[in-house]
């Protein structure tokens, strides 16, 4: 595995500034990542729009001249937005870097945005509409409440009540450096980078951090039970369960993780030879660890057609219980070691795919270094280790399983 060196540092500004020196890289990798959270009402539909605009137009530059310029850097830039996050990311040449900077700066210290939207339209453009939960929001929001309680943004759908949509006060307080994260991958040595950071994001300054931080469920572990949904419209049965779990880097998330693995983490798990091969009941299964600010745990992912949802959730738990009460066997530790080993060095295959995750890392409280190390944690993990994971963790009477299907079966 490629190894680099990192430069960790916070900045006047509160800007925390990650400098990854990769000799003789090609391209240069920049992700800034902003707490993004929809926490208070009001908020939802100014952080689309400014989400909309921000990264596209500048007040010195329209759409066309960013793009040209982005072209002429020879690499282009982008926004995505997630529960907790907005980031920016770029990539370009790397004699271009200190040209990206200067865009970035630009994009981020002087966007073009719309004026204060109305609620009455007679200003500015028209307010995104908003839309109808579909069945997988539905069912993931019954989820969570049940699990981890209420109220919560991930949740609830917080209205936006009858304030104007002021874009540009949201910007003054959501593009902040503090609290946000800059993770800049380059062949350029720390302290020219560090420097260029400096000059073209100086400028860049916030009252405070902005707050717009995902906060934790009201309970940290989830309620078990049964909970089934049902909409006449669903033309597919879903499931999805709530278990407890280990975040990343804690102990014993290692050991739990190839637990989940064996799970439902491949194409040749439990939940798959089981409810596909076997009874032919799903199309889609997973297992995975889900961690954000909000909390942490094990989740079973299964789309079924309609009709089947009481029985995925029969065969789920009887999955769930033989797995916590018969344990892996050698072969499938061994199998899951190995695939969660591979995947470990997929994620850092290519270098856009490097800083993203590093990015996200940073973001997430993690150490900078923690999933290049982390195959030599997979490999220390002993099969009982395993074992007495999938035994504690995997216990169904200590699981969420949610449905919604179209009817009662």
């Amino acid at each position: 595995m490629r190894t680099a060196e990192t430069f960790r540092t916070v900045l006047p500004s509160g800007l925390d500034t990650v400098l990854v020196t990769v000799p003789g890289a090609p391209l240069a990798e920049i992700r800034l990542v902003l707490p993004y959270a929809r926490t208070e009402p009001g908020l939802a539909a100014a952080q689309e729009l400014l989400a909309a605009h921000l990264g596209t137009a500048t007040t010195t530059r329209d759409r066309q001249a960013v793009a040209d310029r982005a072209a002429d850097l020879g690499g282009e830039f982008s926004t995505v937005v997630t529960a907790e996050h907005l980031v920016l990311s770029a990539s370009v040449l790397a004699e271009g870097l200190r040209d990206a900077l200067e865009l970035l700066a630009d994009l981020v210290l002087r966007p073009a945005l719309p004026e204060t939207v109305a609620r009455d339209g007679h200003r500015g453009p028209t307010p995104p509409a908003s839309r109808p939960a579909g069945p997988r929001t539905t069912l993931r929001r019954a989820q969570l409440r049940h699990a981890f309680g209420a109220p919560h943004p991930l949740v609830d759908d917080i209205p936006d009540g009858a304030a104007a949509l002021d874009v540009r006060a949201l910007h003054r307080r959501a593009v902040v450096p503090q609290g946000a994260g800059l993770l800049v991958m380059s062949g350029e040595a720390p302290e020219r980078v560090r420097a260029a950071v400096e000059d073209e994001l100086g400028e860049w300054t916030g009252a405070g951090p902005s707050g717009l931080v995902l906060p934790p469920f009201p309970r940290a572990e989830p309620t078990p039970g049964r909970l089934a949904l049902h909409a006449p419209d669903a033309d597919q049965a879903l499931l999805l369960t709530a278990g407890p779990a280990i975040p990343a880097p804690d102990p014993g998330h290692t050991a739990l993780h190839l637990a989940q693995v064996v799970l439902g983490g491949h194409a040749t798990s439990r939940l798959t030879r089981r409810l596909r091969e076997r009874h032919g009941l799903a199309y889609a299964v997973d297992a995975s660890i889900r961690q954000n600010g909000a909390g942490c745990w094990l989740e079973i992912d299964c789309v079924g057609a309609p009709g089947t949802g009481d029985r995925l959730a029969e065969e789920v738990t009887a999955c769930l219980t033989e797995l916590a009460e018969g344990g892996p066997t050698p072969e499938e530790v061994r199998r899951a070691r190995r695939y969660a080993a591979g995947f470990t060095r997929f994620a850092l295959a290519t270098r856009a795919e490097e800083a993203s995750a590093l990015a996200g890392f940073v973001a997430g409280g993690l150490p900078v270094d923690w999933l290049t190390t982390y195959p030599d944690a997979l490999a220390e993990v002993t099969d009982a280790r395993v074992t007495e994971a999938a035994a504690h963790y995997l216990d169904p009477s200590r699981t969420l399983v949610a449905t919604l299907d179209h009817r009662p079966s």
